[in-house]
């Protein structure tokens, strides 16, 4: 059986990092259930194009309504092996920090806490002010992995997709279901040039 995989899309800047998990995921075999907020919706097209949108639910293996609360992965009686929010607005982080379960997105992603299942939210905002900050402390508190969007420049990446590609295989790589995809740091020197 193939691993479920959750994957939200909230409407911070970073749509191609939720691009990307989606595309690593199907390469790794991943059966994908994906969510696009509204907000999300609009974010695709003006950072990435028109028809990015289009790409991304052709290659989703079930595509869910933000506002279908009885699919099957807002009930804990459906495993998964984790999920990942990328980008995650700081309105979507904060709601499932505080167990606002007003869409699927959140709903899924506390049903993934309370079963103790990986969740990874790749927060999206700077500067963080201390509301921010305490919503990620409450998160961390609950169970999930606040991981933002942070380019590795330590690997020495050659371009955007370079970047996008790192944070993309860490998140998926924190799900531990895959064998691990990032580049990793091999020491001083190792990526130079």
């Amino acid at each position: 059986m193939k691993p479920r995989v959750v994957l939200g899309i909230s409407g911070a800047s970073g749509a191609a990092i939720g691009q990307r998990i989606s595309d690593l995921l199907h390469s790794l075999g991943a059966e994908t259930h994906v969510i696009v907020s509204r907000a999300a919706e609009r974010t695709f097209a003006e950072e990435i194009g028109p028809e990015a949108l289009g790409r991304l639910r052709a290659r989703a293996d079930h595509w869910h309504d933000i506002d279908n609360i009885g699919a099957p992965i807002a009930s804990g009686s459906f495993p998964t092996a984790g999920m990942i929010v990328a980008p995650c607005s700081i309105r979507t982080l904060s709601a499932i920090a505080y167990c606002n379960s007003d869409s699927l997105l959140t709903r899924a992603a506390d049903v993934h806490l309370k079963e103790r299942r990986p969740l990874i939210l790749l927060a999206r905002e700077t500067p963080l002010h201390l509301g921010h900050l305490r919503a990620m402390t409450a998160a961390t508190k609950a169970g999930a992995v606040v991981m933002p969007p942070v380019p590795a420049f330590y690997l020495g990446p050659r371009s955007v997709d370079d970047i996008i590609d790192q944070i993309a295989y860490r998140a998926v790589d924190l799900l531990r279901v895959f064998e691990p995809t990032a580049r990793e740091w091999r020491g001083p020197g190792s990526y130079a040039g």
